[in-house]
């Protein structure tokens, strides 16, 4: 009988799962990719952000951009003026996820229509 999973097949079948979980773990949930977006069409103070993300609560964000800053995605800048102003911009290794976000983008149309059509 053969083998499924040779030993190279499997070993970068391994990597590959390491590698899509560590991106999950950064990028993944309901909130972080939206909040990417959303600063990526400009919008860098708290106020706008949360106008902007629909549904998102002032406690999620602010634990979201944390966690953004943490992993080098987000900048947050506080201007030293009154009333203190904190703004949020995507830093450059934000940027290398701009084809992901474009194929999310176009798959998540794709399904959409898929669906509309299987109705």
């Amino acid at each position: 009988m053969e083998k499924l999973f040779e030993p190279e097949a499997k070993k970068q079948c391994t990597q590959k799962l390491n590698a899509v979980r560590d991106a999950l773990y950064v990028i993944g949930g309901k909130w972080k990719l939206r909040i990417i977006i959303a600063m990526s069409e400009g919008n860098y103070r708290f106020n706008e952000l949360q106008r902007t993300i629909e549904g998102i609560s002032a406690k999620v964000l602010s634990n979201e951009l944390k966690d953004l800053e943490l992993n080098g995605l987000v900048k947050r800048t506080v201007h030293d003026q009154i009333p203190v102003v904190v703004t949020y911009e995507p830093t450059e290794y934000c940027h290398t996820l701009k084809d992901v976000l474009h194929s999310l983008s176009e798959w998540g149309q794709m399904h959409r229509e898929k669906l509309r059509n299987e109705r």
